[in-house]
């Protein structure tokens, strides 16, 4: 019988946890997981958590990251948060006007959600967003 190396161990370990938390879950949309993983690991400069959500779930979107480049998100993950979408409105906080204790009006704008419900889920194969997530809207100047 062979013994494995507590090394060994740990490293099947981490690499079974890594596996875990970097796998998209049933269903789960490549917005929610690029967003999950943002969370978890932050961003490095590149489209790793968008290409490794098309290696498992999309394998044929071939285009995808040429997409993404199109709509805002040129460079890496973290830009499709600045560039391409955004959280529904149904999800954001209404504006509202509040009165201070000395009378004053105080204007609160709409906020979006300090964490996102889970994901609404998509069709397998599909790098579409789950109805959580919106478009940013672009203005063109012309």
């Amino acid at each position: 019988m062979e013994r494995t190396s507590i090394t060994e161990q740990a490293e099947r370990i981490l690499h079974d946890v890594a596996s875990t938390l970097m796998t998209p879950t049933a269903g789960e949309c490549l917005v929610c997981f690029v967003a999950r993983q943002l969370d978890e690991f932050g961003c490095n400069g590149t489209h790793r958590f968008a290409s490794h959500y098309r290696d498992c779930v999309a394998p044929r979107a071939t285009a995808l990251l040429a997409r993404l480049s199109a709509m805002g998100a040129c460079c890496c993950d973290c830009e499709m948060f600045m560039n391409t979408y955004e959280p529904a409105p149904r999800l954001w906080t209404q504006a509202c006007e509040a009165v201070d204790s000395d009378g004053y009006g105080e204007w609160a704008d709409a906020k979006p959600p300090d964490t996102m419900p889970p994901c609404d889920t998509t069709r397998r194969g599909s790098t579409k967003p789950c109805a959580n997530w919106v478009r940013v809207s672009r203005s063109r100047d012309r």
